[in-house]
Parts: C-alpha cells; sequence; structure tokens
C-alpha cells in the first residue's frame, strides 16, 4: 500500500509514522507513506494557502490552488494507481472499523489535514471522501490521519504476527472482545477463570463468546442492536442479561 499525506506540518508524522506497527510494515516493504507540505505548491511569494471567504465569515478558508497542484503531482508521480483521497473534515462521515477495512483494500489513500477555519468548497470536488474522527472539532486533521493511518495499516495482511488478531479485534467481530488473561495463574488473589487453564478448547470458546457478549451488553449495548445474532448467541445473550439481573439485586 502508498501513502501520502498532505499537510502544513509534516515534521507531525516523522516519530509516528516511523514506530511500532506502522514502522514495521515500512520496514517489510509492506507500506510507502510520503509526506508532503502542501504550502511549497503555493502560487504566490508569501507561500499563502489560506485566504478571506467571499461574502464575509469568520476565520479563514484553505485554497484549492495548492492543494489542486499537490494532488497533481501526487497522480504524476503515481499515475499507475487508483487513489482514494480522503479529506479530513469535522462534517464529513464518521470514521469506523468498517471504514478502515475498506481503506486497508485499497492500493493507494491520500489524506488531506486541513486547518484554519475550513476548506474552499472546490477542494471538495477533489476528494473520494470527507470523514470526520468523531463529534468534535479539533485545531488541524494531522491527529485525526495518524489514527485512521494506524487503524488501516495493522489490517494489511502479514502485517502483524498472528493474522487473528485483527480479525478478532473488538469491533472487527461486531462484538466487544472477551477479557484476556496471562501468567500469572493468580495474583494478589485474583484468579484467572478456570475453564481458561483446563485446555478444553470447545468450552473456551463458548466462554469466549459469552463474555464477548456480556461485555458489549455491559458497555456498548448499541452494538448488539445491529447484529444478527444466531440462535447461540441469543441464548447465551439471554443468560447473561439474567445472571446481571441476578448480580444487581
Amino acid at each position: 500500500m502508498k501513502i501520502d499525506v498532505l499537510t502544513l506540518f509534516p515534521r507531525m508524522f516523522e516519530g509516528p509514522m516511523g514506530e511500532s506497527i506502522i514502522g514495521k510494515a515500512v520496514e517489510k516493504n509492506l507500506l510507502e507513506i510520503n509526506v508532503s507540505n502542501f504550502r511549497d505548491h503555493s502560487d504566490n511569494k508569501h507561500q499563502s494557502v489560506d485566504d478571506y471567504p467571499y461574502g464575509g465569515g469568520a476565520g479563514m478558508l484553505l485554497k484549492v490552488q495548492p492543494i489542486y497542484d499537490n494532488l497533481r503531482k501526487i497522480e504524476e508521480a503515481s499515475p499507475e494507481t487508483k487513489k482514494r483521497v480522503i479529506l479530513l473534515d469535522p462534517a464529513g462521515k464518521q470514521f469506523d472499523q468498517k471504514m478502515a477495512e475498506e481503506f486497508s483494500a485499497e492500493e493507494h489513500l491520500v489524506f488531506i489535514c486541513g486547518h484554519y477555519e475550513g476548506y474552499d468548497e472546490r477542494i471538495r470536488s477533489l476528494v473520494t471522501d470527507e470523514v470526520s474522527l468523531g463529534d468534535y472539532v479539533m485545531t488541524g486533521g494531522e491527529l485525526g490521519a495518524m489514527v485512521m493511518i494506524d487503524a488501516t495499516v495493522r489490517l494489511l495482511p502479514d502485517v502483524l504476527g498472528n493474522k487473528l488478531s485483527a480479525q478478532t479485534d473488538s469491533h472487527s467481530t461486531g462484538l466487544l472482545e472477551h477479557p484476556q488473561y496471562t501468567r500469572p495463574a493468580e495474583f494478589n488473589g485474583m484468579n484467572v477463570p478456570e475453564v481458561l487453564t483446563n485446555g478444553n478448547h470447545k468450552l473456551i470458546a463458548e466462554w469466549q463468546l459469552k463474555e464477548s457478549l456480556r461485555r458489549t451488553y455491559l458497555r456498548r449495548p448499541d452494538m448488539l442492536e445491529t447484529l444478527e445474532l444466531d440462535d447461540e448467541m441469543k441464548k447465551l445473550l439471554a443468560e447473561i442479561i439474567e445472571e446481571e439481573k441476578s448480580a444487581s439485586k
């Protein structure tokens, strides 16, 4: 996969993009990341990239020309790849795990990180997606782009050491992940559930499913509203509801 980032603050990406899973993906040649400062593409001597909005209004808007020229240069450098161009925008569709999975299937992603009050509306005609990290406003799109890149890159084949890790993550299965434990089996009077130590894989799988359902029911019941439950999951969920009612008495 190839990723390009358009930003006014390229140094923000120097550390995070070279560490952990992303850094390892780059080392394995599974990922190429290029960060460019679209101020370098400004067509005026002051290298300004913003201006006052027509009709008045608070703040400044990013101009279309520098971003257009930066995108054109990326296209000229990689004309063979189909690009998905993502505009970081508070008004965009909210980013989630499903979107990360969609992005991970692309060959070339381009992230545009905004600043100031907003964008010249014509910039939107240059992109394929307008995406928001959440219902809050940040000073710029850089941190949002880093989060989306991290969530996407870890889904690429061979990036994670264990192929099942991404498949069983919270949100990938539609449920929150079940509780997990490691050695020692007992610590300060806190014990690992016995079912996990008995070697019975069928019982372990049943326990994990039930506890995933329980955690989702208690913490994110909204996720269950859109999840299609099979008969086993319905039975386990009914048990969980009764157990939690009894525990709360």
